[in-house]
C-alpha cells in the first residue's frame, strides 16, 4: 500500500491527471483507515513504525524511512 501511494504521488507529480488523483485519494484513505490516522502523514509515519519495527523483530537491518 505504502509502495502504490508512493507511485500515485509521483505519478501525479510528474502529469496530474483526474483518475490518478482519485487513485491517489483513495490509497491515501486506505492507509489512514489501516492505520487509524487521521492524516496520510500520520498514517505514513504510523506505517513506517511498523515496517522499522518489523525489521527488528524478523533481523532484518536498514532500510530506508517511508515517512514524508
Amino acid at each position: 500500500m505504502l509502495t502504490r501511494y508512493a507511485s500515485l504521488r509521483i505519478a501525479q507529480a510528474e502529469r496530474e491527471k483526474p483518475q490518478t488523483a482519485q487513485e491517489l485519494a483513495d490509497v491515501s484513505r486506505a492507509l489512514c483507515v489501516m492505520m487509524g490516522a487521521a492524516s496520510i502523514e500520520d498514517a505514513i509515519v504510523e506505517a513506517d513504525a511498523l515496517l522499522i519495527a518489523s525489521r527488528r523483530t524478523t533481523g532484518r537491518g536498514g532500510g530506508l524511512s517511508l515517512a514524508v
